[in-house]
């Protein structure tokens, strides 16, 4: 495991600097290409080298991020994806561009795929279409005939709950989200929650007051939490939250830890994705780690397999996750 010192020189400024980065202190004046270098120093630490055998340049690669810059420092679970797609395309010797969401998309007589990292709304999966050249979405699986990478969401929920259950967990919450389309044409609705109620109510453990939504955010977590600590009498409260990703948990940890509310003795937090930041939090974040590495790079080589192979028929790809304990359960 990298530390924080092996971030420190990597990303050229002092532990301490990381460490309150890396737990989103608020108080801290820094500017945004320091925070993009401590993120990414902290993802690219975790990877595996990848190696290739040298090979003639294949064409050029648009790698699409549905974030923008700032977005992808609040959710770094979208850089990971982005960073390991960039060394992959490195290590098969394709050229890429990067392009966010707010971006145009370079006409590029050598542009040969596109790997689109996030969620797109129908038109904007239509714009991309018309280029009539490879395309793989990573993290959605949109309608039509596009290749895609995935998580299998519902196992791992349900493992989450049962992982509650056995510490004698009977009263469990979720803190979810919702994202609109960068397009401004709609919105994403998360699974996990319709999985989260579903496996409950099968449990005879639905509560819908236990249920809060807001943006995929370490401040919206942290909003939503003191609002569940506001609105449910203490007697009725959750002994457990889920929350839909890493950055709304460590935003409830902060809640609770404003409310003098002990974690996990009075209440337990469980994450997912297993960002880099989540082992360096206090208390360290129980979460499901999603294989980030391993998403970026079979989205670049499902690309590879249409350009260099011709490969026609359509994968999708669903990775499966894991359960990493910690301190905040």
């Amino acid at each position: 495991m990298a530390t924080l010192k092996d971030i420190a020189e990597k990303a050229k400024v002092s532990p301490s600097t990381v460490s309150r980065v890396l737990n989103y202190d608020p108080t801290l004046s820094v500017g945004e290409d320091t925070k993009k270098r401590i993120f990414e120093a902290a993802e690219e630490l975790e990877y595996k080298n990848i190696k290739r055998s040298p090979a003639k340049a294949k064409g050029k690669i648009a790698i699409i991020n549905w974030y923008t810059e700032e977005e992808e420092l609040n959710d770094v679970y979208y850089m990971s994806i982005r960073l390991s797609a960039e060394k992959e395309a490195e290590a098969l010797d394709y050229d890429y561009i990067r392009v966010y969401n707010k971006e145009t998309l370079i006409e590029d007589s050598e542009l040969v795929g596109i790997l689109a990292i996030g969620k797109f709304s129908d038109k904007q999966i239509s714009v991309l279409a018309k280029k009539n050249i490879p395309l793989c979405f990573v993290d959605y699986l949109p309608k039509g005939d596009y290749d895609s990478v995935i998580v299998d969401f519902k196992k791992a929920i349900r493992r989450n709950i049962d992982y509650l259950i056995s510490k004698n967990h009977e009263k469990i919450g979720f803190i979810g989200g919702t994202e609109s389309f960068s397009d401004g044409s709609g919105t994403w609705v998360d699974p996990r929650e319709k999985i989260v109620k579903t496996y409950l109510k099968r449990k005879g453990m639905y509560h819908e007051d236990y249920f809060f939504t807001g943006a995929f955010r370490v401040e919206e977590g942290r909003r939503n939490m003191l609002e569940a600590m506001e609105t449910i009498p203490e007697s009725e409260r959750p002994t457990a939250f889920i929350a839909a990703n890493d950055a709304i948990a460590i935003g409830c940890l902060k809640a609770l830890y404003e409310k003098d509310i002990k974690v996990p003795n009075e209440i337990s937090i469980i994450g997912f994705n297993d960002i880099s930041t989540a082992k360096y939090i206090t208390p360290a974040l129980t979460t499901v780690r999603v294989h980030t590495e391993e998403m970026g790079q079979t989205g670049i080589q499902l690309l590879h397999e249409r350009i260099y192979n011709g490969r026609e028929a359509l994968k999708t790809v669903i990775l499966s996750t894991k359960l990493i304990e910690r301190e905040s359960t």
